[in-house]
């Protein structure tokens, strides 16, 4: 089976994906590089992290970010003009047919993509081939069973609910954080190094954005689409469920967390 990505590329998701930065999605990975290694950054996405990345390893370094759609590519290059980084590639490829050499890179990086997939061993398995000896492959991905909030919301409720349900209907695994280091093992990596991290929403500010952010994209992204038409919630039902994202978001006692998985492998 094909995969599918669940949340797509519309602009609420882009919005969302592009306040990421590598401190607070790849801070397990940041003391790993230095001046001048070569990092190819996997489902590289609106390119804020890839950028970080290529700050990290310097003007004698190089990182190449791939997608496996053009959607995305067009607004990474943008900001890379923008941040005066005429260094960094973006190119169209498949983490599961890499278009380049084996040992081609220092390490090679992915965040959020493993959940995504229906063979997240084999994926490691190509992401390890294309790494060269004594360097790393680096994955780091949420488990959305391990998603907390206050106050309770049932619709909130509903809505991680049925991204679980939808995102295994698409042979996908959402809860994909306590699965990598088994997928690391399946994949005949070794010499792991692994940890985890959180991304908390506590302050007005941040409840406000992750709150307003999924009230978009719960009406607006592929999310919704797939689940309206695999009939597993009407419109209607969406539309609560976005309402109830707001009414927590605005609450004074909002408080979200969720736990991410990260791994590190000495090829």
């Amino acid at each position: 089976m094909a995969d599918v990505y669940l949340h797509g590329h519309h602009a609420s998701v882009l919005a969302s994906h592009g306040a990421r930065t590598a401190a607070d999605s790849a801070a397990y990975l940041l003391p790993h590089l230095r001046e001048g290694l070569l990092v190819l950054d996997v489902g590289c996405g609106p390119g804020t992290i890839t950028l970080d990345l290529a700050e990290a390893v310097g003007p004698s370094g190089q990182v190449v970010g791939v997608e496996n759609v053009d959607g995305p590519l067009d607004q990474t290059r943008r900001l890379a003009a923008a941040r005066g980084d005429d260094r960094t590639r973006f190119e169209l490829a498949d983490v599961m047919r890499l278009p380049y050499a084996g040992a081609s890179f220092d390490v090679v990086h992915a965040h959020q993509v493993l959940q995504h997939l229906t063979d997240p061993v084999g994926a490691l398995r190509e992401m390890a081939r294309v790494a060269r000896p004594g360097g790393l492959v680096a994955v780091r991905d949420v488990d959305y069973a391990s998603m907390a909030w206050h106050p309770a919301s049932e619709g909130m409720t509903r809505w991680l609910g049925l991204y679980r349900r939808l995102a295994r209907l698409n042979h996908a695994e959402p809860d994909a954080g306590r699965h990598l280091v088994a997928w690391a093992h399946a994949a005949g990596l070794s010499h792991l190094t692994p940890s985890a991290s959180l991304w908390t929403y506590a302050t007005p500010e941040q409840c406000g954005w992750w709150g307003g952010t999924w009230a978009r994209r719960t009406l607006e992204s592929t999310f919704a689409t797939q689940a309206v038409e695999r009939g597993l919630v009407t419109p209607e039902e969406l539309a609560e469920i976005s309402d109830a994202w707001h009414a927590w978001s605005r609450h004074p006692d909002a408080w979200f967390a969720m736990t991410h998985a990260e791994v590190i492998a000495h090829v």
